[in-house]
């Protein structure tokens, strides 16, 4: 029996295919939820729980969405948790099912990380270090990142300045992965990277992702992949069976689109698949071809 359980933890730690913090932890206990680093009620925030659907004279797909349609986008993600997001960068129209629900970030984290560096001067080898964070999810150059540039306080900066009323700053400082974001949060932060000056080096960064991760992941899920799409992707895995599997990104320089997911299978496969179905259906409604 002894033997049994140690051949289980091993092929467990193998298995996980992220390097990251976080990577393998037992199940965690915390209250995610507790709410933003800086509580920002300005014009960025939305409604708990609600699919908002704005009106503007601008012709937008997100029109034509209902609450209905969207609650039925998440429920395309099966046995996951599901929480999605879409933003139209044009109109500003938004419709969410779970958008306020706090997940931890995974990778996700570096996208914020990296914005709020970008803000400073920056050596080659940082501009070097955040391009690799963001393309290739490089795990070693988030470790650095995270430690050079204030990773814990930077979240809060971002949160602050985007707007975002359901991002904080992971309980443990050496845990990035568990930063904790929603899906409403990561569409408002995209909107708001894309009007900074930091927009070009990080679009081009996302632009060139490739399908196998620093850590030979398979990160061509969701988003990543989709013609005129750049997105940026996020895995983790909780002992015994938790797996996160997360995709942010832009399609046609037009929507913004979060789908964040946990799946209690322990299936990579499986958690792959919901979150494909969520998005092909997103993109569906969106009438965008994958």
């Amino acid at each position: 029996m002894r033997w049994a359980l140690i051949l289980f933890l091993v092929a467990a730690v193998f298995v996980v295919p992220e390097a990251a913090p976080c990577q393998a932890h037992g199940k965690p206990s915390a209250d995610i939820s507790r709410g933003p680093d800086v509580l920002d009620t300005g014009d960025g925030s939305l409604d708990p729980g609600d699919a908002d659907i704005s009106d503007t004279s601008t012709s937008s797909a997100i029109s034509d969405i209902s609450a209905a349609d969207i609650s039925d986008i998440a429920a395309a993600g099966g046995a996951s948790d599901v929480g999605v997001a879409v933003l139209d960068l044009q109109t500003d129209q938004v419709v969410s099912e779970q958008g306020d629900k706090p997940f931890y970030s995974a990778s996700l984290a570096k996208l914020i990380l990296a914005f709020d560096a970008l803000h400073q001067q920056l050596s080659a080898d940082d501009v070097d270090l955040v391009d690799r964070a963001l393309s290739a999810s490089d795990d070693n150059a988030m470790d650095v990142l995270w430690t050079r540039f204030d990773g814990m306080d930077a979240i809060g900066r971002v949160a602050a300045e985007a707007g975002l009323t359901g991002t904080h700053a992971p309980d443990d400082p050496s845990q990035w992965g568990e930063v904790v974001i929603t899906a409403n949060d990561m569409v408002r932060l995209y909107q708001h990277i894309l009007d900074s000056p930091e927009r070009d080096a990080i679009v081009g960064a996302l632009s060139k992702a490739p399908a196998t991760a620093a850590d030979g992941f398979d990160q061509a899920f969701g988003l990543l992949g989709v013609t005129g799409a750049y997105a940026k992707q996020g895995w983790m895995y909780y002992l015994p069976s938790e797996v996160y599997l997360h995709s942010a990104g832009v399609l046609d320089d037009r929507y913004a689109v979060a789908v964040l997911t946990t799946n209690p299978t322990g299936s990579w496969t499986t958690a792959r698949q919901s979150i494909n179905a969520v998005t092909t259906a997103v993109l569906a409604k969106l009438g965008v071809k994958s």
